[in-house]
């Protein structure tokens, strides 16, 4: 189990697979307003709020949640020593939450959107 997992709530993981993508948005929201301003998990719940407000056509302003979050990101450390990202969130991580073993055992999960 990837230990970042353990920041995101279980009820917006389930609401998100419910289909209930405005329910998981809120609890993704409230999760990240209790992490402490420029920490990981800050970063890490606000690149899944904004992955999901893309994945329901709000682009824009997924697109800035995720330039804040890969900005903070970068900057506490997020690449590995070759420049790959080591760890950056993907709504996978959602489906993961909810039974970390079944969907990606070797955390070799590919990320849902394109490397930049």
């Amino acid at each position: 189990m990837r230990p970042d997992l353990g920041l995101i709530p279980l009820e917006a993981a389930q609401a998100f697979a419910d289909g209930n993508e405005r329910l998981s948005l809120t609890l993704l929201a409230r999760a990240r307003d209790l992490q402490g301003p420029g920490s990981r998990g800050w970063a890490l719940l606000e690149r899944l709020h904004g992955l999901v407000l893309i994945h329901i056509l709000r682009e824009v302003e997924g697109t800035f949640a995720l330039e804040r979050a890969d900005a903070l990101l970068d900057a506490l450390g997020m690449l590995d020593r070759l420049g790959m990202e080591a760890g950056r969130p993907v709504l996978g991580w959602l489906d993961e939450r909810l039974d970390p073993e079944r969907l990606d055992p070797g955390g070799t999960a590919c990320p849902l959107e394109s490397p930049a």
